[in-house]
């Protein structure tokens, strides 16, 4: 069919309105497409949106992108709940297989996690919840530093080198430590010594310090010293300590504080003839013990008398302040968590409450140390009332900082052993209220016990109560304890009498005829008055 072709105007009109359509479209896009920083529009996981980069080039409503919003979520640092949303998504492309993926780890991340923004807590985070993805974390290290406006500095070296140290890759420590001179420091030098002595590597240790400076660019210093001695005396290695010790007295000729460590590293190991023995040599070369060496020594003398003879620790332990007084060496209140503790262990709460109340003559006053291990021992004791009391002074001399979830969890561990199940869900009440968020652990400590003692609708409510804070509870089957079931009333049996037999059914008869027969009997008067 013919039709008449459009008049010129018609066209022009029909231009000028697709012109204007076209405009005011991409206006909207670029209004839209611009914002100053990332903003999260819904807060759940699993519809979580975000505005678009300036780098992202606008899409037309009609024609959408090919590169829509991906699914995974962006960063944004001041929302907690959402970085760790962040890590978990990057620590599940860090642990798949890279075999059956078709491009690299560091073009999945790009492509997903481009317009995140890292910060070491995300990096930490994403490290952490990434136990087994080996090496693929050293490709996630370079995606990182890939990224505009960030760079690595000596914090995120050591968060990579305690990973790596974990898994005992020391060949790869050694290179991530060649790509980051200049930039690794203290935190990352503190890192590859705990990690190697960690790993039974002492010796590797001592040689690391020797070559540090020329290998790795770190300062090898009398600080970095100490830092390789302490390392080494807290994990079993004083011998090693003592040893580098000597043999680099030329260069850094140690002072009170390496020997401190020294005797407190022979100390931890229960060797108190060689601590003696240091002592000696440091008291003949000029040198004075400090506190710390003391509480060491008195430390180990406690725990020697522990395994060995407890009757015998507070003499022992006299004979080691009365030398402290001699040589003028004041108490601190290390001294005195050194001996409540080991009073504590002995179950000598009463001892150890005394101790607690005259510490102020020495000039010392309780830390969070003091309080926590008195409120465990008096708790285990079940002193329930004394426990609250004490975590009540707690807070009133300034350390309710120090009850953690940590802490809690080791009270209600206490009152669940005891079986004071009533009184462990108060103190986990309190918990609640003085802002500690239970975890998983402090759920299942409690469910298993009060199923145990047949509390099941409790057990269902505190279950309820942690998925909803979105904690991953897992269902398991917790057995009742035999001691608290509820036993049923034993039903008497209707029994019928006895058949009864001759030989008894005669015997019956004959006492009933001897009761007959002497009730005839004339009974004598008890009252009869005699005559005269």
């Amino acid at each position: 069919m013919w039709r008449r072709p459009p008049s010129p105007s018609a066209t022009l009109q029909l231009r000028q309105f697709l012109r204007g359509l076209c405009s005011s479209v991409k206006a909207h896009d670029l209004s839209h497409s611009l914002p100053p920083s990332p903003v999260l529009v819904q807060s759940s996981f699993s519809s979580l949106q975000y505005h678009r980069h300036p780098s992202t080039p606008p899409s037309h409503p009609l024609f959408p992108s090919s590169r829509a919003f991906s699914s995974r979520p962006r960063f944004r640092g001041k929302d907690v709940q959402n970085l760790e949303q962040i890590a978990q998504s990057i620590s599940e492309e860090l642990l798949k297989d890279a075999n059956a993926e078709s491009i690299s780890l560091k073009q999945r991340l790009h492509l997903h996690f481009s317009h995140i923004r890292p910060t070491p807590e995300l990096i930490l985070q994403v490290l952490n919840r990434s136990p087994d993805a080996g090496r693929s974390v050293l490709d996630f290290h370079q995606w990182v530093s890939s990224q505009p406006g960030f760079k690595h500095d000596d914090e995120t070296f050591s968060y990579l080198v305690d990973y790596l140290g974990r898994r005992k890759d020391f060949k790869a420590i050694h290179d991530v430590l060649v790509d980051g001179r200049g930039v690794t420091g203290r935190k990352t030098l503190a890192s590859s010594i705990d990690r190697l002595v960690r790993a039974g590597r002492d010796t590797q240790a001592v040689a690391f310090f020797e070559k540090m400076e020329k290998d790795y660019n770190f300062v090898r210093d009398r600080e970095s010293l100490k830092m390789v001695v302490s390392a080494l005396c807290e994990h079993g290695y004083a011998g090693s300590a003592e040893k580098m010790v000597k043999n680099l007295a030329h260069e850094f000729f140690p002072d009170e504080s390496i020997c401190d460590l020294l005797i407190k590293g022979w100390c931890s190991d229960g060797k108190l003839d060689e601590a003696r023995r240091l002592a000696g040599e440091m008291y003949r070369g000029g040198f004075e013990l400090g506190v710390m060496a003391y509480n060491s020594i008195l430390d180990c003398v406690c725990k020697l008398c522990r395994r060995k003879d407890p009757f015998s620790l507070q003499s022992e332990a006299e004979k080691i302040l009365m030398d402290m007084d001699v040589a003028g060496v004041p108490r601190n209140v290390e001294t005195f968590n050194v001996l409540i503790s080991n009073l504590c262990k002995i179950r000598k709460t009463e001892d150890a409450l005394k101790l607690f109340e005259r510490m102020g003559e020495w000039g010392c006053y309780p830390d969070s140390t003091t309080f926590l291990v008195l409120t465990r021992s008096v708790y285990q004791a079940a002193r329930i009332g004394e426990g609250d009391e004490m975590i009540d002074r707690m807070k009133s001399a300034g350390f309710g900082d120090a009850l953690d979830k940590k802490a809690y969890y080791g009270f209600l561990k206490i009152l669940c052993g005891i079986e004071r199940v009533e009184h462990a869900m108060k103190v986990f009440a309190r918990m609640k209220k003085d802002g500690c968020q239970p975890g998983i652990k402090t759920y299942d400590l409690l469910m298993e016990k009060l199923c145990a003692h047949g509390q099941v609708d409790r057990a269902n409510a505190l279950y309820r109560e942690a998925t909803k804070r979105g904690l991953p509870m897992t269902p398991k089957v917790y057995k009742l304890d035999p001691r608290f079931a509820k036993k049923k009333p034993k039903v008497k049996r209707s029994e019928k009498p006895k058949r009864e037999t001759l030989p008894e059914k005669m015997a019956r008869k004959r006492r009933r005829l001897r009761k007959l027969r002497l009730s005839f009997v004339k009974k004598p008067k008890r009252m009869m008055r005699r005559a005269f």
